[in-house]
């Protein structure tokens, strides 16, 4: 019997480290918008899909600034394919408030972000601020 509940706990001890074992989480520095604007965008888990709030906002000159824009969600529905790729997700820009169809590639310390809608993409690369 206590096997049994020691392998129970074991295993959903393990169920849960590789639910948060995703790559891409964590805290990421965005590029410099429009307006040289940037910030730092926490990724997590939201249910089975992946999402960013906006956690800090920079001016062009790096300095934290106050923005209505901090808890945001910037990045949300980001499907992971395995292999450091994630897709069918949507990604807000807060310099021209448009929403994107989005996908991102993770690839070391940066991850690519691109976004569409109609026939306008942005493509940005954003790096580990963690």
């Amino acid at each position: 019997m206590k096997t049994s509940v020691f392998a129970a706990a074991l295993l959903a001890a393990t169920m849960t480290f590789q639910a948060q074992a995703d790559p891409v989480h964590g805290l990421w520095r965005t590029a410099p918008d429009d307006n040289g604007n940037s910030g730092i965008v926490e990724i997590t888990d939201c249910g089975d899909r992946l999402c960013g709030a906006l956690v800090e906002a920079h001016d062009s000159q790096q300095q934290v600034v106050s923005s209505p824009n901090v808890g945001r969600q910037i990045v949300w529905d980001m499907e992971p394919r395995g292999g450091g790729q994630y897709r069918n997700g949507k990604v807000w820009s807060p310099d021209r408030d448009r929403t994107y169809n989005a996908r991102m590639e993770l690839r070391g310390d940066q991850l690519a972000v691109s976004g569409c809608v109609m026939m306008v993409c942005r493509d940005s690369v954003w790096t580990r601020a963690d």
